[in-house]
């Protein structure tokens, strides 16, 4: 007989089962033998009905030899011999049930058919008649019930104690693995995934590995994100500065450019006031023209009614040239019958002389005053031409003096129309000055918003480099920079 472990003998002192007891368990073992047969069969066909057991067995070969090895187990309970060999078969069972996941309320059930099979036999095969019939050899059906009752508890706490163990030493082994895990994580080091735990922590260290994965996944992005935020700051910012140099630089030429434009208004004001007085003294030089051309009408009028008067006069004189022509030769008559008279007619012949010359000074003076008068005549006919050509010219010129008249009319116009249109633009070139000014402004505040933004996004940096992940060394990839057709948009000296 091989001696009882240590493990028992507390075990076995503790229940008060002592030697005579295990004797009286031993007295089962036939029995236990032509009972165990049917109590495992009813249990087995229990647990293939139940899909929380059932997925234990493979097949049915799996559980008949499941089945033989309980036979053999049950044997080692009611030898009664606890030993070595027992207690290492109840490790084996209660460690098995741990590795596979058997929940102790499936065990302790097996174990209540079982025993409820293995009573009803030693009831049925230690009955009062069957004693008398061996003469009250053996224990009683009482003992035997007590024995069993006692064994088979004594082997339920082993393999649960057994079971607990394990359960606990995986327990442990899985929460020393989560403590350097999580210290690691705690210290930033992304790369320390949990393996080799037990099966039963298996989904745990698959979600576990799994959440860490996608950290440093996570935290890959966000580094890798930083980088090329905090490249797209700088070009930004860069871009930001250039352009608040050039905003100011509009605003300044915009500045200049109103106060040209406000001159060019002043001016355009004053050529239109100035059009408009030139309008006025070309009206009053339209009406001097036409009253110039209203003497000029009546002058050669006037000029008409002398060469009518020289007319008539010249018809004096040639009546006046008759007249002297008759008396000189009246005269001549006068002086052949004064020379006919003698000495008597002498003095009647001076007279005759003297009328006679008369008259020859009457006919000269009658000849110049015709050829003065035809003189006068010829230059009142280039009188009366020269004023018609007057007129004609105050004519044209009253016809030039209207055209000017209408294009300085229109010039004023045009003028008040572009004095008009450069208020606009004076108006809205100032409105431009404002905005540039006030993009100027908004300018120089995004690039310290960017700055700012630069600097966050240097703290987030910094923070995610605190973590080590499996991309060490190619750090997350190094970054992307902003796309090519993005900076000459922001940088382009037209803006």
């Amino acid at each position: 007989m091989r001696p009882v472990p240590e493990q028992m003998k507390s075990r076995l002192s503790f229940m008060e089962m002592d030697e005579a007891q295990r004797n009286t368990l031993r007295a089962t073992q036939p029995w236990v033998e032509a009972t165990l047969g049917d109590a495992l069969d009813r249990f087995y066909a229990r647990a293939s009905a139940t899909p929380e057991t059932s997925r234990f067995f493979r097949d049915q070969a799996h559980m008949r030899h499941a089945k033989a090895a309980q036979e053999k187990h049950w044997a080692r309970i009611a030898a009664g011999e606890f030993n070595h060999d027992y207690y290492a078969s109840a490790r084996r069972i209660g460690a098995t049930h741990a590795h596979i996941g058997l929940e102790p309320r499936w065990y302790v059930g097996s174990y209540a058919i079982v025993l409820q099979g293995l009573i009803s036999g030693v009831h049925r095969l230690n009955n009062p008649l069957k004693r008398l019939l061996r003469l009250f050899r053996g224990p009683s059906t009482e003992k035997a019930t007590i024995a069993l009752v006692k064994a088979a508890l004594l082997d339920m706490e082993v393999s649960l104690s057994i079971y607990f163990e394990e359960a606990q030493a995986e327990r442990n082994v899985a929460i020393t693995a989560f403590e350097n895990a999580l210290t690691a994580l705690a210290e930033g080091d992304l790369t320390n995934e949990l393996s080799g735990l037990p099966s039963s922590f298996a989904a745990l260290e698959k979600s576990y590995n799994k959440t860490l994965d996608r950290i440093r996944e996570m935290i890959a992005s966000v580094s890798d994100g930083t980088m090329r935020i905090r490249s797209g700051i700088n070009e930004i910012s860069q871009a930001a500065e250039d352009l608040s140099r050039r905003t100011q630089g509009n605003a300044a030429s915009l500045e200049e450019t109103t106060a040209a434009v406000s001159q060019m208004d002043a001016r355009f004001r004053s050529t239109a006031e100035a059009s408009r007085h030139t309008v006025a003294r070309a009206d009053q030089a339209l009406s001097t023209v036409s009253q110039g051309r209203a003497i000029a009408d009546e002058a050669s009028q006037a000029m008409g009614r002398v060469s009518e008067a020289a007319k008539g006069t010249d018809s004096v004189i040639e009546g006046l040239d008759k007249i002297a022509f008759q008396t000189r030769v009246l005269a001549m008559n006068a002086a052949v019958e004064a020379g006919r008279a003698g000495e008597a007619g002498r003095g009647f012949a001076v007279v005759a002389d003297l009328v006679s010359a008369l008259a020859m000074r009457a006919e000269e003076e009658a000849g110049r005053a015709r050829e003065q008068l035809t003189m006068t005549q010829a230059e009142i006919v280039t009188a009366v031409d020269a004023v018609q050509k007057v007129d004609g010219a105050l004519a044209n010129i009253s016809g030039d003096v209207g055209q000017v008249h209408d294009l300085l009319g229109s010039m004023a116009k045009d003028n008040g129309a572009q004095s008009t249109a450069i208020s606009e633009i004076s108006n809205a070139v100032g409105a431009m000055d404002r905005a540039t000014q006030q993009n100027a402004a908004m300018v120089e505040e995004t690039s310290a918003a960017a700055q700012n933004l630069a600097n966050e996004v240097s703290d987030l940096a910094n923070l995610a480099a605190q973590f080590r992940t499996e991309k060490a060394g190619s750090r997350f990839g190094g970054y992307r920079p902003l796309p090519a057709a993005a900076i000459p948009a922001l940088t382009r000296p037209d803006l």
